[in-house]
C-alpha cells in the first residue's frame, strides 16, 4: 500500500532563490542574479514540505549553454549566436556530466554543492528529480566533466554520413549551418559549423527557421528519418548513443537521486527506453522515470517499457485550461479520465509548468483563483501524482517582459530574473500581498487533503456527473462532483468553477451506494478546507445540499 500521494513541486533553480531585484530586461549574471542550490536550506525545505510536497523536481541543474562567460573556471565559452537568453535554455545541454555553474556559490565545488542539496532535501523527508534531455543537445556541446576512458559525444562520428547508425548527431554533408540568425551576434567571428548537425526538433537541412529548435542537435538512436524508403531503424547492434545515454543514466542516478523527468520522451524511439529503464532499474530498482509525452496513442508503450509516470497534457490538462476559462463544460473532465482510465494512475496532472501559460496571467484566466476549482479536481480525484509549479500557490502573472522570453505569461526559462511571488513567499514573506496569502492558504488546505487523507491516496473514486445532469441544483457545465473511499471513510468533493457562490445539491444514485458499500444513514460531515460542519442524510437516489463558494469548492469527509 502507498503511504501517501506523490507531490510534486516543479522549482526552476536558477529563478527559485533569487533576491536581487533589478530585473533588468535581458540583464546580465551580474546585474540580475542568480538563485544557488545553497538557498534551499532546512527551513526554506520544511516551507516546501509543509506544502505536502513528496518530491522535488529540480529543473535546469545539469550544465547548459549559456552567454555567461565561465572559461576562467575552464568551462568552455558558448558562441551566443547559438543561445537563446542570456542565462540560456536548460534545455541545450552543454554538459551531461555537469553542474550549471550558475547554481553554485563556489563554481569549482558544483558537484559537491549538488550533492549536499539532494542530501538535504532528503533530510527534510523529500525526494529528487532531475531533468534527462535525451532528444538534443546544445550546438557546442563539449563534455569536461565526463568519467575517464568515456568518449565525448560526436567524437568518434563520421561526418561524412548523414546517417550511421553508430554516429551520435545527424549530418547535413557538405553543407554549413545557416539558420535565420545573425551568426555574428556582437562577437568579432561568426559562430561555424560544418557540416551542419540536424536540429533538435527533427529538422535534418542545415538551415532552421526562427521556430526550429536551431540553438540544439538531435540525437541519433539509430533511427534514420531521411531513408529513401521512409523511416528505417537499425538497432542491432546497439546504437553508440544508446550506450551513452544509459551511461549518463546510470551516472546521475548514482548521486542518490530518485527519479528522471525525461523531456519530450517520445522523440526517442520506444526501443531505446525499454532497454535503458530496464538497465537502470536493475541498478536502482525504486528510480521513478517522468515522461514528458503528449501522443495518448503512445501512452501505453511507454508505461509498458517501464516509465512510472506521464504527463497528461492534449487530456487533462488542455481540458482543465478551457474549463477554467469557461470554454469547456466540467463535465468533459469525465471523459478525459475515462481515454486513460486503464493507466489513470500512471498519469500525472498539473495545472502550470515552466512550457504552460500562468493560471493569473492576461492569456490564461486573468485571476489566479481560478486555479482553485481545477486543483481540486487534479489532486483530489485520483490516486496518481499532482504537480505544482513553484509560485502557482501565490497567484504568479507572468507577466514580466524578461527579455528573450518577452511578455508571454510564463515565467522565463532563457534569462536571468527575480520571480516576485516567489521572492514575497520564500525571501521576504512580509512582503506578501493579502491575495497571496489567502491562495497560499487555500493551497496549503486542498495539498494537505491529496497527502494526508488515505480515501485520497489508496481510496476508492466515483463520478457523480452522469447523474448530475442539468437541472435546478446542479450546473454540470460549471460544477464537477466525485466521491473517494477508503475503508469507513469517504470524501464528497464538488469544485464550482464560477466566479459566484453557489447553492448546489449533488444526486448520489443506487450504483454509488452500492459501489462503494454506502449504508443510508445520518452523518455528520466535516470539510476538509474550511473546518465548517454539515449534516447529510444519505439517502439511495437522494440529494447533499450545500453552498459552494466562488472559484472554490467542498471537500466534505464522513466516517461510515
Amino acid at each position: 500500500m502507498k503511504s501517501n500521494k506523490i507531490i510534486l513541486y516543479q522549482i526552476f533553480t536558477r529563478l527559485f532563490g533569487n533576491a536581487n531585484l533589478t530585473c533588468k530586461e535581458n540583464g546580465s549574471l551580474a546585474e540580475n542574479g542568480c538563485g544557488k542550490m545553497s538557498f534551499f536550506d532546512a527551513s526554506v525545505l520544511r516551507r516546501i514540505k509543509k506544502l505536502g510536497v513528496t518530491h522535488i523536481w529540480y529543473t535546469g541543474i545539469i550544465r547548459h549553454a549559456s552567454r555567461t562567460d565561465y572559461s576562467s573556471y575552464g568551462i568552455p565559452r558558448q558562441h551566443p549566436a547559438v543561445v537563446k537568453g542570456n542565462a540560456g535554455s536548460p534545455y541545450a545541454i552543454t554538459d551531461y556530466y555537469d553542474i550549471d555553474p550558475d547554481l553554485a556559490d563556489d563554481v569549482d565545488n558544483r558537484m559537491a554543492e549538488f550533492e549536499a542539496l539532494v542530501e538535504r532535501t532528503h533530510k527534510a523527508g523529500m525526494k529528487v528529480i532531475i531533468d534527462f534531455v535525451p532528444n538534443h543537445v546544445a550546438r557546442q556541446y563539449k563534455s569536461i566533466a565526463k568519467p575517464a576512458n568515456t568518449k565525448d559525444l560526436g567524437e568518434n562520428d563520421d561526418t561524412g554520413m548523414g546517417f550511421s547508425p553508430q554516429n551520435n548527431f545527424y549530418y547535413c554533408t557538405n553543407a554549413t549551418f545557416e539558420p535565420y540568425i545573425n551568426l555574428f551576434h556582437g562577437e568579432e567571428l561568426p559562430y561555424y559549423e560544418f557540416p551542419a548537425k540536424a536540429t533538435g526538433n527533427d529538422n535534418f537541412d542545415n538551415r532552421p527557421g526562427m521556430n526550429d529548435w536551431y540553438e540544439t542537435v538531435k540525437l541519433n538512436y539509430g533511427v534514420d528519418y531521411c531513408d529513401a524508403g521512409g523511416r528505417s531503424y537499425h538497432f542491432i547492434p546497439t546504437p553508440d548513443t544508446w550506450n551513452k545515454m544509459a551511461d549518463i543514466l546510470l551516472y546521475w542516478a548514482g548521486k542518490d537521486i530518485d527519479g528522471f523527468r525525461c523531456d519530450m520522451a517520445e522523440m526517442v524511439p520506444v526501443e531505446f527506453w525499454r532497454w535503458a529503464v530496464n538497465k537502470v532499474k536493475a541498478a536502482h530498482p525504486e528510480i521513478l522515470f517522468i515522461g514528458e509525452v503528449y501522443n495518448p496513442s503512445l501512452y501505453r508503450s511507454f508505461v509498458d517499457v517501464g516509465f512510472n509516470y506521464l504527463y497528461d497534457k492534449v487530456g487533462m490538462y488542455d481540458c482543465l485550461f478551457s474549463v477554467m476559462r469557461g470554454d469547456r463544460p466540467a463535465s468533459e473532465i469525465t471523459y478525459q479520465w475515462q481515454a486513460v482510465d486503464d493507466i489513470h494512475d500512471r498519469m500525472l496532472y498539473f495545472l502550470e509548468n515552466h512550457d504552460e501559460l500562468r493560471i493569473a496571467s492576461d492569456f490564461f484566466a486573468g485571476n489566479a483563483a481560478k486555479g482553485i476549482p481545477a486543483t481540486i479536481v487534479s489532486a483530489l480525484m485520483n490516486k496518481n501524482p499532482f504537480m505544482l509549479y513553484a509560485g502557482q500557490e501565490f497567484g504568479e502573472r507572468g507577466m514580466d517582459k524578461e527579455g528573450f522570453s518577452g511578455l508571454d505569461g510564463r515565467t522565463t526559462i532563457f534569462d536571468y530574473w527575480t520571480v516576485s511571488s516567489l521572492y514575497h513567499g520564500y525571501i521576504n514573506r512580509k512582503k506578501l500581498t493579502d491575495d497571496e496569502k489567502l491562495l497560499e492558504k487555500k493551497y496549503l488546505s486542498i495539498l494537505s487533503v491529496a497527502s494526508k487523507e488515505k480515501a485520497i491516496s489508496n481510496g476508492d473514486f466515483f463520478d457523480l456527473m452522469y447523474v448530475n445532469g442539468n437541472s435546478d441544483s446542479f450546473n454540470p457545465h460549471r460544477q464537477y462532483a466525485f466521491l473517494r473511499k477508503y475503508l469507513n471513510e469517504v470524501i464528497l468533493a464538488v469544485a464550482n468553477f464560477t466566479d459566484e457562490n453557489v447553492d448546489c445539491g449533488v444526486f448520489i444514485p443506487k450504483h454509488a451506494f452500492e459501489c462503494l458499500q454506502i449504508p443510508e444513514k445520518d452523518v455528520i460531515a466535516n470539510d476538509l478546507l474550511t473546518d465548517e460542519t454539515l449534516p447529510i442524510p444519505l439517502k439511495i437516489d437522494g440529494k447533499i445540499f450545500m453552498t459552494l463558494p466562488a472559484n472554490g469548492g467542498r471537500v466534505y469527509k464522513f466516517k461510515l
